[in-house]
């Protein structure tokens, strides 16, 4: 259930990226031209990082006000011209699969996320 609007809290999407064996350079060297894309349209980028436990599986935390603004910008970043003539074959062509989590989250817990998962770029 969506929380109300007095808590203020924002939906979270943990997409999580498990590769083809072999394919982590290839991935991470695809994602460093994707994320900045990603940013450029608006979308908040919280964290992008490599599984501490399984060697080939990362995941991109990101956030959104709701379900409408995820589906909005989502549709509009994948969908472009840039994003289908850019890296997005790059990346496709490393997936196994990916799997797509969205949960609630305050504020506070979006920024302990984003703080103690820094980018490499930040």
């Amino acid at each position: 259930m969506p929380p109300t609007d007095r808590d203020n809290a924002r939906l979270v999407e943990i997409r999580t990226y498990r590769l083809k064996p072999g394919h982590g350079e290839r991935f991470v060297a695809a994602m460093a031209a994707a994320l900045p894309m990603v940013r450029a349209s608006g979308m908040d980028v919280v964290a992008f990082v490599r599984s501490g436990h399984e060697h080939e599986s990362y995941c991109l935390i990101r956030a959104y006000a709701d379900r409408a603004q995820l589906v909005a910008q989502q549709d509009a970043f994948y969908g472009s011209d840039a994003w289908r003539q850019g890296p997005r074959q790059a990346l496709v062509d490393c997936l196994q699969d990916y799997l797509n989590t969205l949960l609630w989250l305050s504020p506070q817990g979006i920024e302990d996320l984003r703080s103690r998962n820094r980018l490499d770029n930040d």
